[in-house]
């Protein structure tokens, strides 16, 4: 469970997957994505719902298509 809650730090916030108990009380389906944004203003955040299964199939399709450049820029680094 501690693990679920693991913030995921981005240049602009930091994203935390919400567990089935979060996305049952905010009322938004299980998988959604809670991002948290601090500025001088304060903290807002941002619910982002899950991909949908054409936005997966897109990715899925992008990476057999170019997943050896995508290697090989990692291997390459910034």
């Amino acid at each position: 469970m501690a693990d679920l809650l693991t913030p995921q730090k981005t240049e602009r916030g930091w994203i935390i997957p919400m567990t089935p108990e979060m996305a049952h009380e905010a009322e938004v389906p299980e998988g959604s994505l809670l991002v948290i944004y601090l500025g001088q203003e304060g903290v807002s955040a941002e619910i982002l719902p899950p991909a949908t299964e054409e936005v997966k199939d897109s990715v899925r399709r992008s990476i057999e298509k170019f997943g050896p450049a995508f290697a090989e820029m990692k291997r390459l680094g910034d």
